[in-house]
């Protein structure tokens, strides 16, 4: 799946930069993580109203997204 217009040095560039994005997404993943056990430790919140939040922004976002996508329905 390589373009062929594509230079070896433009692909590995490309490489590099989807590394570099994993390691963004990681580091900000273990920083959220480490803020929510910190509040649910300090009782600022419960796991029970993490999990429902989630529940709620997800289905809130898929509903977004299926508007998007089929708008007339």
């Amino acid at each position: 799946m390589t373009n062929p217009d594509m230079s070896a040095w433009e692909q590995v560039q490309i490489v590099a930069r989807l590394s570099d994005l994993k390691e963004d997404h990681y580091r900000a993943l273990l920083t959220l993580s480490a803020m929510m056990e910190l509040l649910i430790e300090k009782g600022l919140l419960t796991r029970q109203e993490l999990d429902e939040k989630a529940r709620q922004l997800d289905s809130e976002l898929e509903t977004l997204i299926s508007t998007e996508l089929h708008p007339m329905a």
